[in-house]
């Protein structure tokens, strides 16, 4: 449920969101509820708002970069890049991108994972917007952050689709600007 006010039509934006996103129980583990966006993508007009909105919020900020986190953040990302005619730099799980890298490692509940990027996608002092679709408990947007600062670039600020706020997310992200469209 959204906790504050949404300037300029994001309530609405947020209610027709939350009311094409489809919970689907036990997925991928028994006691999870999955947010499904497939039927969000799937409306065109709804996903052009999203992103379209997504844009919005980062226009004043001097953004340079938009740092997309593997993998349903590309979908969001592409699209909010462009509207800010801006490069959208893709963040990978390891051994998908084919040059120089930078890595960084992150704690899962169990055990580790990690995110890489290419060394020379950004300038030292880029200022960068990070896209994904799901704030969980947001480790892996810090790894983000960490990775972009690593590579010389500012994270100015954080744009998700969906903020799992329960799950304490933008307790790792303090510093950066965090906004969501829908906020569970």
């Amino acid at each position: 449920m959204i906790t504050r006010p949404l300037p300029d039509g994001r309530e609405a934006l947020a209610r027709d969101v939350r009311a094409v996103i489809r919970d689907v129980p036990d997925f991928p583990k028994p006691g999870i509820i999955f947010k499904d966006i497939t039927p969000l993508l799937s409306d065109a007009s709804l996903f052009t708002r999203v992103t379209d909105s997504m844009a919005a919020g980062a226009t004043a900020m001097n953004i340079s970069h938009v740092v997309a986190v593997e993998s349903r953040g590309f979908i969001f990302a592409a699209p909010v890049a462009q509207a800010l005619r801006v490069a959208m730099i893709p963040v990978r799980k390891p051994g998908k991108l084919p040059h120089r890298l930078v890595r960084e490692e992150y704690a899962l509940e169990y055990g580790t994972d990690a995110l890489e990027m290419h060394e020379d996608a950004l300038g030292v002092g880029a200022r960068v917007l990070v896209v994904d679709d799901v704030l969980a408990t947001g480790g892996t947007a810090a790894a983000t952050r960490r990775l972009v600062e690593r590579a010389g670039g500012i994270v100015v600020a954080f744009s998700f689709l969906i903020d799992l706020t329960f799950l304490h997310g933008r307790q790792l992200l303090a510093g950066s600007s965090v906004d969501a469209i829908v906020e569970y």
